[in-house]
C-alpha cells in the first residue's frame, strides 16, 4: 500500500519564524558570524576531527500557531568558538524522540561510565553539532498543543533560519531517533533543500507486527483525549530495558531518569498517538535525501521486515541498512554505542557520487 501522509500532516509554509539568542552563561562569548562566507551547500564537507576544547551555546527560535507564539530551546556544540575564515564544518542535526528532551537524549553524562554525549562525539569528529527541545519538552515552552510529528516539522523549519544565521550553512545533515526519526523524515519530505544526509534510528514504519507499538496501542484513547502523559522514573527507566534486558549499562536509565525529571514527570502525546493511530506519517519515495535506516538486533519498535519495505522504497540510490548487533531500541545509550557511532560517522562522511 501507498503511503499518504501528506493530507494528514498539513504542514504549512506560512508558519511565522522569530529568533533570539541566550547564552548559557554570562562568561560566555556570542557567536561570531565568521561562518557567513561559507557555502549553501557546505553539508557536502567532509568533516576533519578536531582536538581542543568543546565549546558550546544556547539558543531560541520560535514559531506561531493559530496567532500564539510558542519559543523554542536550540542547543549547539562544536569545538572551538566560531572564527572568521575558518574551514568549512557541516552542521549536524540531532532530532530527539518522545520521552526524553534534547540534551538528555544527546548530551548524556553517566558518571564513571564512559563516554554517552553524542554530541561531544560528533563535534569532535567535526561536525557542528545542534540540536533542539520540540514543543512541550524540556526548556521549550509547554502548550496546550500535543507535540505530534506535523508540529515537530513546524519546529524543525523554525531551527533552520538561527542555523543559517549563525553558520552561514542552508543544508544539514540529520540524524533522528525513533519518533525523532518520524520528524526528521517529515520535513525531509516537506524542506528537502534544507536536507544533506539522514541517518534515522530506531525507526518505524507502519507499525505492523511491533510487539513495543501494540503494547502503547493500549492507550491510544487516552492519547486521543490528553495533550500529555505520565512518565515517571521507571517509565523512563523502562526504555532501556522493555526489549532486551542487558543491552543498556542500568545506570544510563538511573542517569536519563535523573537529567530528565528536572524538566517535569509529564510529556506530549502527540507522538505517541502518530505512532499507534495514524502511521504511516511518512513516505520513503518522497524522500529525496541520501538515507541510512540503523536499528538495534532486538529493537520492538518494528519488524525487519517493516523496515525492509520503508528501505526499499527509497529513491536515493545513495542509503544503507544497518543492524547493530546486541542494541535494542536506545541504540546511542547502549552498550555497543560505539558501533552506532561508526557506522553513523562512516555515513555521513561518504563522499557523494560522482557527477553524471
Amino acid at each position: 500500500m501507498t503511503a499518504r501522509p501528506d493530507a494528514r500532516l498539513k504542514l504549512p509554509r506560512r508558519t511565522a519564524v522569530g529568533a533570539s539568542v541566550a547564552g548559557f552563561a554570562a562568561t560566555l562569548a556570542a557567536p561570531a558570524k565568521a561562518a557567513e562566507a561559507l557555502p549553501a551547500k557546505a553539508a557536502d564537507a567532509l568533516p576533519a576531527k578536531a582536538a581542543g576544547a568543546l565549546w558550546s551555546h544556547e539558543y531560541s527560535t520560535s514559531k506561531t500557531r493559530n496567532g500564539q507564539k510558542i519559543s523554542l530551546a536550540m542547543y549547539r556544540k562544536r569545538v572551538g568558538a566560531p572564527r572568521p575564515g575558518e574551514p568549512v564544518r557541516p552542521v549536524l542535526f540531532l532530532v530527539h524522540g518522545s520521552s526524553t528532551s534534547a540534551l538528555t537524549s544527546f548530551d548524556l553524562v553517566v558518571p564513571g561510565r564512559g563516554e554517552y554525549s553524542m554530541m561531544d562525539v560528533f563535534a569532535r569528529n567535526g561536525f557542528d553539532v545542534w540540536t533542539m527541545d520540540h514543543e512541550g519538552y524540556g526548556k521549550s515552552q509547554r502548550t496546550d498543543g500535543n507535540s505530534d510529528i506535523a508540529s515537530g516539522v513546524e519546529d524543525l523549519r523554525a531551527a533552520m533560519p538561527v542555523i543559517a544565521r549563525e553558520t552561514g550553512q542552508t543544508r544539514c545533515h540529520f540524524m533522528g531517533e525513533s519518533s525523532g526519526a518520524l520528524r526528521a523524515g517529515a520535513f525531509a519530505m516537506a524542506e528537502p533543500d534544507h536536507v544533506g544526509r539522514m541517518v534515522l534510528t530506531a525507526l518505524t514504519y507502519t507499525g505492523k507486527g511491533s510487539p513495543t507499538l501494540a503494547k502503547r496501542a493500549e492507550q491510544v484513547e487516552y492519547y486521543k483525549t490528553h495533550n500529555r502523559r505520565p512518565r515517571d522514573r521507571a517509565m523512563i527507566e523502562s526504555i532501556f530495558t522493555r526489549d532486551k534486558p542487558g543491552t543498556t549499562d542500568p545506570a544510563v536509565g538511573a542517569a536519563v531518569a535523573n537529567m530528565e525529571l528536572v524538566h517535569g514527570d509529564t510529556v506530549p502525546t502527540g507522538t505517541y498517538l502518530d505512532m499507534t493511530a495514524h502511521l504511516p506519517v511518512i513516505d520513503p519515495a518522497k524522500i529525496a535525501a541520501p538515507v541510512a535506516v540503523m536499528r538495534g538486533e532486538f529493537d520492538g519498535i518494528a519488524t525487519m521486515d517493516d523496515l525492509w519495505d520503508f528501505y526499499r522504497q527509497l529513491p536515493n540510490g545513495d542509503r544503507q541498512f544497518s543492524v547493530i548487533a546486541a542494541a535494542a531500541h536506545a541504540l546511542a545509550t547502549c552498550r555497543n554505542r560505539h558501533a552506532f557511532w561508526h557506522a553513523a560517522q562512516a555515513f555521513l562522511t561518504m563522499p557523494a557520487p560522482p557527477s553524471a
